[in-house]
């Protein structure tokens, strides 16, 4: 009788407890990330991680609508007076997590602070044209810049910080964030969870959902396990293709598609020996099948690109330089510059680089097949993968010969200036290459400074045909973003560059199979 008491208090306490978690679930949105965020202070955090976890917290003045315009923010208007003056007007009723309302004042710091160099801000460069900040009344703030700068408005989504409390926290600030954002921050378990919860009194209304937990599993099998065990509600561009048509066949999930701006490239050491040659780096393009790639490893989820703007862009460039898969053409490129086949077809190779990866499955797999298309040729290949945050670490610093990543959000065309500028080279930029040439540097200075579209498109043609013909990167493909969700999650927007602006908007419909 004891033992059957047991076990109805037993199937009541589980009864419970999965009543309670459907309760939980409908309030508390868990998001599967790959990697861990590197920097929650807005002033230093570039990796896409970083930048899932400030666009929850924090606002800048303006902020991009899913068509990429620029749209306001924190201010709810802009005027322009003259070329290079700029006067925005802030909301007033927009108040930090603490309380505190935000002023002018706090502009001017966020700004002040990225101009300081001894902070070592790697987004300086984007705003050292600015001459003068000005607090006109306390929700009025001017710029005044030392030169027409054409990408100034673009540069106006850098979140806002507190001043108050960044004074007071130091570098503890970007492991404690506050803002103004739809959600607060709650805490961060390293390699595990960020977890943030609703600010009710956010400027826009509150979000939908109480919490927001970002899980960070590098493991995309044990991702999509859990998943499918219902223990993650979305994951956004972090499930390879071949996983989809299982995904497709589970009744209580769904796939939103839509196509992308997010660029896949392939990186050159611009200082190696070997692959300073042009030759050599047009022989590693030639070699790479890129539409078998993307036919069969990612599954059409993706289009051959020409260049880091997409055909999305106004400033879009198709003419030019193009490397169709021709393993002929790439080992008669070696063969020029010198590196001859020691047994034609045999095992041997002409020389051997080290190709850095991350630990993701998918870019492992690709750097797998490119290691055996660039055997084909005689280019031996050694693969390494490393947890994120150490091959961003070790990307910057230049210490690589090769290594693919993805650029996200490219819009305005200056990121050429910010790429391969040789004023660019890390920590101010991310020319990590090492790439010089002088008239990309005349140029990308001149864009900065035409306001007028069709000169910028002439300039941005150049550039871009100029870059393509170069070769500092070998160009993949643009991403199809897909999103994959369980079926009762409504309201999320995939934008163009895997921006999460929507969460705000995001519920959980408790009528739909979760």
């Amino acid at each position: 009788m004891k033992i059957f008491i047991l076990y109805l208090l037993f199937l009541l306490l589980i009864l419970n407890s999965c009543t309670r978690r459907k309760e939980v679930n409908n309030d508390l949105l868990v998001i599967g990330l790959e990697s861990n965020p590197t920097n929650l202070d807005p002033r230093y955090g570039l990796d896409l991680a970083s930048s899932h976890v400030i666009e929850l917290i924090f606002n800048g003045l303006l902020k991009k609508d899913p068509e990429t315009n620029l749209v306001p923010d924190l201010a709810e208007k802009w005027e322009i007076p003259d070329d290079r003056t700029y006067i925005f007007y802030l909301r007033k009723d927009v108040r930090f997590h603490d309380g505190a309302e935000l002023t002018a004042d706090d502009v001017k710091y966020t700004f002040d602070t990225i101009l300081d160099p001894s902070l070592g801000s790697p987004k300086l460069d984007s705003y050292k044209v600015i001459e003068k900040i000005e607090i006109i009344d306390r929700h009025t703030v001017k710029f005044r810049l030392k030169e027409v700068f054409a990408p100034f408005l673009s540069n106006m989504v850098m979140k806002i910080l507190p001043r108050h409390i960044v004074e007071k926290m130091g570098d503890d600030f970007a492991k404690h964030p506050v803002g103004t954002g739809p959600f607060r921050f709650v805490g961060w378990k390293m390699d595990e969870w960020v977890h943030f919860e609703a600010n009710k009194d956010y400027f826009e209304g509150g979000p939908r959902v109480s919490e927001i937990i970002y899980r960070i599993i590098p493991d995309e099998t044990i991702r999509i396990l859990e998943l499918e065990k219902g223990n993650i509600d979305l994951i956004q561009n972090g499930i390879s293709s071949d996983i989809l048509p299982r995904i497709e066949h589970n009744p209580g999930l769904k796939i939103v598609k839509r196509p992308g701006t997010n660029y896949s490239y392939m990186g050159f050491n611009m200082e190696d020996p070997i692959l300073r040659d042009k030759r050599v780096r047009e022989a590693f393009a030639y070699a790479i099948d890129i539409e078998g790639i993307i036919r069969y490893i990612l599954k059409g989820l993706a289009t051959p690109s020409s260049g880091l703007l997409s055909p999305f862009n106004q400033f879009y460039e198709s003419d030019v330089k193009r490397f169709d898969y021709s393993p002929e053409r790439s080992k008669r490129l070696l063969y020029e510059a010198g590196y001859i086949d020691p047994d034609g077809d045999g095992p041997e190779v002409r020389f051997e680089v080290v190709y850095k990866t991350s630990q993701n499955e998918q870019r492992r797999l690709i750097a797998e097949v490119i290691q055996e298309q660039l055997k084909k040729v005689g280019i031996g290949v050694k693969i390494k993968s490393y947890e994120w945050g150490t091959l961003f670490s070790d990307i910057r610093r230049g210490n690589f010969q090769i290594y693919t990543l993805t650029w996200v959000g490219l819009t305005d065309p200056d990121i050429y200036y910010y790429i391969f500028n040789s004023k660019s080279i890390p920590p101010v930029g991310a020319n990590r290459g090492r790439y010089i040439n002088p008239e990309i540097d005349r140029l990308t200075e001149e864009g900065r400074i035409i306001l007028n579209i069709e000169k910028r498109r002439e300039i941005y043609s150049s550039i871009q045909k100029i870059i393509a013909d170069d070769l500092p990167y070998v160009n993949l493909w643009y991403a199809t973003n897909v999103a994959v969700m369980k079926k009762g999650i409504k309201g999320f927007i995939l934008y163009p560059d895997e921006d999460f602006a929507s969460l705000k908007e995001v519920y959980i419909d408790s009528k739909a199979p979760l």
